[in-house]
């Protein structure tokens, strides 16, 4: 989670920089229980020092042919006081780490100032926008034919689809495509990772204990919402060799959320969806290098879709806007003409060494120095997003089918064009 020693050396650093995310100070609360700890820990020692002292009076007053009752006693109540002591000091010590563990990573000091979306910044852009009129994917789809919300919802509830045809194996197609760009030529190393997986790797990766918006299953298994967290917990709990990082990896996996978005946001369609397919990258690197894989990283992700000729932009997030383990993030939103907006297809995020304390991932580093890695995750990218795009982006009016690009067209055997069967 966080340094104690650093937050008790720079409260007023920590508490400046919470407050760029809107939270109040913490660090007052966070001190109180840290020195209520230390205290007892403190006495127990003392009280463990003279106990012994106790004990061995004891042994000397037997050996002498005395009566040592009196001293037993006292070592009695000792006993008992540390007894209350130390269960004290445990409670007080989960109260802590309760309060460090809801509390979000520390933000890169280039993160712009803003309270929401609307203080993110454009770093870039790419593409030329399509502005013609065109349908929803949505209604492209259903069309087709190939597309199908009612039955969906019939077996599983809403924010459901079945696609078929054309259109899902266009949707096999672009994970594919993915999957090989990554490994390929960004030196990606290919996972298939467990989608179940338990609490503790949650936690490390920061969607545990406050954001719980993920499936659970009655063997106290969640399903992931994401690949990133059994990616990046693959080092927990280990020291890894510095010689083996920059470590990446990549998968390709379904992701389960039970949370959707706000009420009433994006009903339609596929763009919130409780399953959804997505391909991840995660880095996991020395402190120094982070920064330049955040960048690195960032850019995988927009050469997919630049292979792909979806126009999209880049923008950085405000503090307001920062996910809870972020130090920095970047979005990456791709031109949907159905809605003539940018949307999210990417978002990566330098963690620094935020979910590396929280899962004890070590490295030992030139001094021999047992130190905490850092690490990064992106989409690379949202396989349905990217669906979504291709369908809109590539839709022709004059018979209603989606021109296939030409880099999916070896997935797609052949086929150059998505119609209606």
């Amino acid at each position: 989670m966080f340094d104690l020693k650093a937050i008790r050396d720079n409260p007023q650093e920590f508490d400046a920089n919470w407050g760029r995310r809107g939270l109040p100070p913490q660090t007052p609360d966070i001190l109180k229980l840290d020195g209520e700890r230390r205290a007892l820990q403190t006495e127990l020692q003392e009280l463990q020092a003279q106990r012994n002292e106790k004990s061995k009076q004891i042994g000397e007053i037997k050996k002498a042919g005395g009566d040592a009752q009196k001293v037993m006693d006292e070592v009695t109540a000792m006993k008992n006081r540390m007894t209350e002591l130390e269960e004290r000091e445990r409670t007080i010590a989960e109260s802590l780490n309760q309060h460090l563990a809801g509390l979000p990573n520390m933000l890169a000091g280039d993160v712009p100032e803003g309270k929401d979306e609307s203080g993110n910044v454009e770093v870039r852009k790419w593409g030329e926008p399509r502005t013609d009129k065109v349908p929803e994917h949505f209604d492209i789809g259903e069309a087709l034919g190939l597309m199908d919300f009612d039955t969906a919802a019939k077996m599983s509830g809403s924010r459901f689809t079945i696609l078929s045809g054309g259109l899902a194996r266009l949707e096999r197609a672009l994970a594919q495509f993915f999957l090989d760009t990554h490994t390929g030529e960004h030196g990606y190393t290919e996972v298939s990772p467990p989608l179940m997986v338990k609490d503790n790797a949650l936690f490390g990766t920061g969607q545990l204990p406050k954001f719980d918006n993920g499936f659970q299953t009655t063997t106290d298994h969640y399903l992931i919402p994401t690949s990133e967290v059994p990616l990046t917990n693959m080092v927990a709990e280990s020291i890894v060799g510095a010689e083996t990082l920059p470590r990446r990896y990549t998968a390709f996996t379904p992701c389960f959320r039970s949370e959707a978005g706000a009420a009433g946001k994006d009903t339609r369609g596929m763009i919130r969806q409780h399953q959804f397919y997505k391909v991840e990258m995660v880095s996991i690197t020395k402190p120094e290098e982070s920064k330049a894989e955040h960048e690195r990283m960032t850019g995988c992700a927009e050469t997919v879709l630049k292979k792909l000729g979806l126009p999209y932009r880049t923008v950085v997030l405000c503090a307001g806007d920062t996910g809870f383990g972020g130090t920095k993030t970047y979005d990456i939103e791709v031109w949907l003409p159905g809605q003539q907006r940018y949307r999210e297809i990417s978002s990566c995020s330098n963690c620094g060494d935020f979910q590396a304390r929280r899962m004890n991932a070590r490295f030992k580093d030139a001094d021999g120095k047992n130190t905490f890695v850092h690490t990064l995750n992106g989409s690379g990218v949202a396989v349905g997003r990217a669906l979504i795009a291709v369908m809109e982006n590539y839709y022709d009016p004059k018979d209603g089918g989606i021109t296939v690009p030409d880099v999916l067209k070896p997935y797609m055997g052949g086929v150059g064009k998505i119609q209606k069967p």
